[in-house]
């Protein structure tokens, strides 16, 4: 796994041993990246259950002001941080080691709204729901933030009616989609 493009571009990032994260692949990668390119500049990023940070850097490499990256897990935790520190975009980014609720309503402390919003959440789980139910009321998002969830193929999102969220392109792809959404 590597930077595809910007400051960092082909610099490797490491990723932890196992199948506890998924890292999105380089094709995934770009065209997520071809979509969000006319919204990076400078913008304020959220990388939601980071895993190895690939999203995130790869915003801040293509120009994206800040990122902040939320993972729970320890080991992905320190894994972000490296890969930080190994591309020199460390200086405009915050890893939070904790579960994403709770790194939520932190940041909300800080009355900012994000302007590009990236989650990746496991699979099956529902925890994709539970942060958009969350998001709907939350200070951290504003009708200019642009919100991006991966989820398998199978992941319904017919709830997302009764939020104050539209979606407004889906991308598929083999094993997985990107679902953009939103404040209506």
């Amino acid at each position: 796994m590597r930077v595809i493009a910007g400051k960092a571009r082909r610099l490797p990032l490491k990723t932890i041993e196992g199948l506890d994260t998924r890292p999105t692949t380089d094709r995934i990668k770009e065209t997520l990246f071809n979509v969000l390119a006319p919204d990076l500049a400078d913008c304020r990023f959220l990388d939601l259950f980071s895993g190895s940070g690939a999203i995130g850097i790869e915003a801040l490499s293509r120009g994206a002001g800040s990122a902040c990256f939320v993972e729970q897990m320890q080991k992905a935790a320190d894994c972000i941080e490296e890969n930080l520190k190994f591309t020199r975009l460390d200086k405009d980014a915050r890893v939070y080691r904790r579960d994403v609720l709770s790194a939520l309503r932190i940041l909300e402390g800080e009355g900012r709204a994000f302007d590009i919003i990236f989650m990746d959440p496991p699979y099956g789980k529902l925890l994709e729901k539970s942060v958009l139910e969350m998001l709907a009321d939350s200070c951290l998002v504003d009708e200019n933030t642009i919100i991006v969830v991966e989820a398998d193929l199978d992941t319904s999102f017919d709830y997302v009616e009764q939020l104050p969220f539209h979606i407004y392109k889906e991308k598929i792809y083999k094993t997985n989609k990107h679902v953009f959404l939103a404040r209506d």
